[in-house]
Formats: C-alpha cells, sequence, structure tokens
C-alpha cells in the first residue's frame, strides 16, 4: 500500500475487532490447509505387508514376518512350499513368480488407499503417478488462480480454490484406477497454495505492518502445526482412508461463507482502478471497528487516487520479468533465487512425507515431523532481525541437510538402526528446512526489484512447487535402497546452503526499486559476511525507513497531495522498525 492506503486504513482500525475476525479465518484456512496439503500422504501410506499364501492364514503376523525374514525382498517376494523358499547365494527362486494378493499388518487398524487397491511392490509406481499429479495440479493451480486473482480478485479465488479440493477429494473416494486417481488428485491439487495465499494477501493488506509479521507467523505456527500434527489421527480415529477423506474436506465447505464476512483487497480494487469499490471496504472495517471515517477523509482519499491515475496513464511498457536476466548480478541472484525455491520446496514437501521405513509408525512420525512448525516459526520470528536473512537461509539449510544426510548414513552402516535416533535426525532436519521454506518468501520479496516484484516472486514461487512433481521419484529410490531419498535431499540442501551465500543480505539496507537498483544491490558484499557482524547499530537505510515511517504518520490529516509514493517499509511489514 502506498501513504493514501495506509493512513485510510489507520483511520479505520489497523489493530481491532475486525483483523481479529481475520486473524481467526486465517487460522481455520491454515488447518484447512494443511490437512488438505498432507492428505496425500495419508491416504497412501504403505503399511508392512508380504505376499499371501493359503498355508500362511492361520499364521501370526510375527509368524509371517520371521517366515519371510530370510528372503532378499520379504514384501513382495512369493512364499514357495517345496523348500526352495529361501534365500540362496542372495537369489529367491520364484521361478518368475509374482504376488497377486498380501497379508497386511494395518498400522493402528488404518487401512489405506494402497492397500486396499494393492497398490504395492510391483503396483507401487501407481500411487507415485498420482502423487506426481497432485503437484502437477499445484503448479497449473498456482499459475491460472494467481492469474485469476489480478482479474476478478482474491475473495473468489480464496472460495474457488477451496471449493477445488472439495471437488477433488469427493472424486478421489471413488477413484478405482490410476486414471481417475491422477484426475482427482490434478483436480486437489489445483488448490495448493491458492487456498492459503489468497488468505494471507487479505490479512497482510488489512494487518498494521507493525503486526504483520507476528501476527501471521503466529497463525502459521499455530494452526498450520496443529492441522498437521492432529491430521494423522484423524485418519487412526476413522480406520479408512475414504471416511478421513469426507472428514476432512466436508468442512472446507464453510470457506463460500467467507463472502459475506471478509473484504475484498482494496489494493487491488485501487490497482482496478475501483476507488468506490475500495472505500466500500475501509468502511466496512471501520463500521465492525467502531471507528467512522470523515467526509474530508475520504474526499482527500478519493481526489489523491484520481490524481494518480491522471499522471499515470499507464500507457509505455513497464519492466518485464525477463528483463531480471538481462544483466550478470541481477541474472546470478535470480537463477540463485530459482534453485533455492526449487531445494527448499522440494525438500520441505519430501521430508514431510518420508515419514515410513525409519523404524517407527508412520503416524507417530508423521506428528513428530510436524510438530517441528510451531518451534520453526518462533525460531524465526526471534532470529530473523537479528542474524540477517542470509545467514537465517543458508544456516536452515545447511541443519537440514547435515541430519537429514546423517540419518542416511547412519542407515546404511549401522546394521541395526536405532529408531530414536532416526527419528530425531529426521525431526531436526524437517525443522531445519521449515525454518529455510518459511523465511524464503521474505527473502526474496526484498531481492526482487519492485518494479517486477509481483511476477517475479509469482514465478519463483511456482517454480519450486513445480519441482515438487519430483519428490514423489525421490522417495520412491527407497525401493531400491533404503537411505537413498535422506542422502539425496540432504545433498540439495547442503547445495543449497552453499548457494545462499552468494546472495547479498537485505536486512537494514534500502531496497531495490529499480533493475538498475537490483544489479547494483549488494555490490562488493563478500560471500562470507553477515548481518550479524554489523556492529554500528542501524545503518543509514534503516534510519532512512525509520523516517519514512515518520512521514507517513504525519500525513494522517489529510496531506495528500496526489503524488504516489511507494516505498519498502510498507511492502515488507517494517520488519526494521
Amino acid at each position: 500500500m502506498d501513504n493514501a492506503a495506509e493512513d485510510m486504513l489507520r483511520e479505520c482500525g489497523d489493530f481491532g475487532p475486525y483483523q481479529f475476525v481475520m486473524l481467526a479465518a486465517f487460522s481455520v484456512i491454515n488447518a484447512f490447509a494443511s490437512v488438505h496439503y498432507f492428505s496425500q500422504t495419508i491416504i497412501l501410506f504403505v503399511p508392512e505387508h508380504w505376499c499371501y499364501h493359503n498355508d500362511l492364514v492361520n499364521k501370526t503376523i510375527d509368524e509371517v514376518r520371521h517366515i519371510y525374514s530370510n528372503y532378499t525382498d520379504p514384501h513382495c517376494t512369493p512364499y514357495r512350499t517345496d523348500g526352495l523358499n529361501y534365500n540362496f547365494f542372495g537369489v529367491n527362486n520364484t521361478n518368475g513368480e509374482t504376488c497377486d494378493k498380501w497379508i497386511y499388518e494395518f498400522d493402528h487398524g488404518y487401512r489405506s488407499m494402497s492397500s486396499e487397491l494393492n497398490w504395492v511392490c510391483g503396483s507401487a509406481w501407481k500411487s507415485t503417478i498420482g502423487q506426481s499429479m497432485f503437484f502437477v495440479g499445484s503448479v497449473v493451480g498456482t499459475t491460472i488462480f494467481g492469474t485469476m486473482a489480478d482479474l476478478i480478485g482474491r475473495l473468489p479465488v480464496l472460495i474457488f480454490a477451496n471449493v477445488m479440493a472439495l471437488i477433488g477429494n469427493g472424486i478421489t473416494v471413488f477413484s478405482t484406477n490410476v486414471p481417475i486417481f491422477s484426475i482427482s488428485r490434478f483436480i486437489s491439487g489445483l488448490a495448493v497454495d491458492s487456498n492459503f495465499l489468497m488468505m494471507y494477501i487479505l490479512v497482510l493488506e488489512y494487518l498494521r505492518p507493525s503486526m504483520r509479521t507476528f501476527g501471521l507467523n503466529l497463525c502459521i505456527g499455530i494452526f498450520y502445526c496443529l492441522g498437521s500434527v492432529v491430521t494423522p489421527w484423524i485418519a487412526v480415529y476413522l480406520a479408512s482412508w475414504k471416511f478421513y477423506i469426507i472428514y476432512t474436506s466436508l468442512p472446507i465447505a464453510i470457506v463460500p461463507f467467507f463472502y459475506f464476512i471478509l473484504p475484498e483487497s482494496a489494493q487491488w480494487l485501487i490497482s482496478k482502478n475501483d476507488i468506490e469499490g475500495a472505500i466500500v471496504c475501509f468502511r466496512r472495517v471501520a463500521r465492525f471497528n467502531g471507528r467512522t471515517i470523515d467526509n474530508d477523509t475520504i474526499e482527500a482519499f478519493r481526489t489523491h487516487y484520481q490524481n494518480q491515475a491522471a499522471k499515470n496513464p499507464q500507457t509505455a511498457r513497464g519492466p518485464r520479468f525477463f528483463d531480471l536476466f538481462k544483466t550478470p548480478r541481477l541474472r546470478r541472484n535470480t537463477l540463485i533465487l530459482f534453485f533455492k525455491s526449487m531445494v527448499i520446496t522440494l525438500c520441505y514437501d519430501a521430508m514431510s512425507r518420508n515419514v515410513e521405513g525409519l523404524g517407527v509408525s508412520p503416524f507417530v512420525m508423521f506428528s513428530l515431523s510436524a510438530s517441528a512448525i510451531f518451534p520453526a516459526c518462533l525460531v524465526l520470528l526471534a532470529l530473523q532481525d537479528r542474524i540477517g536473512r542470509k545467514a537465517m537461509a543458508s544456516s536452515s539449510l545447511l541443519l537440514s541437510g547435515i541430519f537429514t544426510s546423517a540419518s542416511g548414513i547412519i542407515i546404511v552402516y549401522s546394521g541395526v538402526t536405532s529408531p530414536d535416533l532416526l527419528v530425531a535426525l529426521s525431526v531436526v532436519g524437517r525443522f531445519g528446512v521449515t525454518v529455510a521454506y518459511n523465511s524464503a518468501a521474505q527473502y526474496a520479496t526484498e531481492l526482487v526489484p519492485t518494479c517486477v516484484r509481483g511476477r517475479g516472486i509469482a514465478i519463483v514461487h511456482v517454480t519450486g512447487y513445480a519441482f515438487t512433481f519430483f519428490s514423489a521419484y525421490i522417495l520412491y529410490l527407497s525401493h531400491f535402497f533404503l537411505p537413498l531419498p535422506s542422502l539425496v535431499l540432504g545433498v540439495m540442501s547442503l547445495m543449497g546452503a552453499a548457494l545462499c551465500l552468494l546472495l547479498p543480505e537485505t536486512l537494514n539496507r534500502t531496497l531495490p526499486t529499480t533493475l538498475e537498483d537490483g544489479e547494483r544491490f549488494g555490490e562488493g558484499e563478500k560471500f562470507y559476511h553477515f548481518a550479524c557482524f554489523d556492529r554500528d547499530g542501524l545503518t543509514e537505510s534503516t534510519t532512512v525507513l525509520h523516517s519514512v515511517k515518520n512521514e507517513d504518520i504525519q500525513t494522517i490529516n489529510g496531506q495528500m497531495n496526489g503524488q504516489a509514493y511507494e516505498h519498502e517499509a510498507h511492502q515488507n511489514g517494517y520488519q526494521h522498525g
């Protein structure tokens, strides 16, 4: 927002009852979004399994496990009754036989889609295809809904995205083959990100700048974490993947009623020259907060944007996204942001779903892993403005890479593994990548110049989501070598940590506005320099930001002269003040 919009928001109340209603709605969306995102993992949990044989019908699970313990591949090798059923010289004598039926040990009694449709062993690729289509849908959905948000508004897209989640999950319930399952997961995947991001933007634009980081991250930390921790136990309680999908999808039906509660984005209405619509939204907020806006303030607001529209008819071509690649330093930074987004999003998704094969119930593992979300948000709030963006991004990826790789190495060399140790390493790895994931958006937002920031961040974000397509295949590598997913993810995190060192620091810096600013930004800064090494207190750029903020306060009394006035303090939620 520029000065006029910020001033109007102050007049309406920028941290009153209406903002608490919006934060409550945002909390609900966080819970829904987390359950929706991780439902892909929950419905496809693969229980421990062995090939079925009539001779094993009356055997206990422990007896079946013991019988198959001599097989090289105990889960997928047919049982033999002719005395050749054991492993000699590392080879199972099966005469080319394959399984068509399995004995399952249902963890906590939960029956997943994988076990119901026997998508295990040679058919395990079927669930992998469906998972991949979920993330193909997320890329398509983010692109389409992002465009729609600029055309029809944030609120309709928020509602439409959640309706797509409801429809996609509904079709999933009736899936019995790969084509239907893939289509249903694609539709469901369309909602990913957009079902959360639109609400994030709405709250951001109606919340006091100094409270944005705290309010938004606290809601994410508590309710996204809560939804993630609880979701596997909902599945356990219902004992069926179909009931789980139905039970967790139906509450999404309340989201369309947000249309009658929440205002449209005033900033979007202003960008469409719908000044009267923005005034209606501000009046609605003021009324709920028990405030009144005098006619002089409204008229000054209206005149400001009418003058702005007259002075900036937007006939000339402005900078475009691909201009980021025309100069060497800006091109390097942009490519690093792409790679960082790919690594963080891919590792976050794969680590979130890599909860099997660690010697502990995947339900327990999933909850323990998800519990890292809340402390990760607290660490981000405590350190982001102290040690700087570069140090936070690099150290969190370094931590994640070390502990994730360590879990894979232990699986390789320890013989009899310690489940407790593997779980601890996995949780710490998840903690590190969660910190990196949550801090990535702000770091990228500050690095991309203002003139192409909206398009730039959207494309960086979509690129990251595009690479989650490969997360299911990385996890599938465990079928060939159990620790391989952990090793691959660990190495990628370490590469991301190294490349983050090449990015310039943004804390307490005057952020780039033009492409020329972006090319010069951080010039001469060494890769080993971190903001926490600065001992001179506030830098000159920080003082400028504070002076801008003070000027904003002085304009509350209607001193709006019709000039466009965009400044980075508002763009970044007064991170430095």
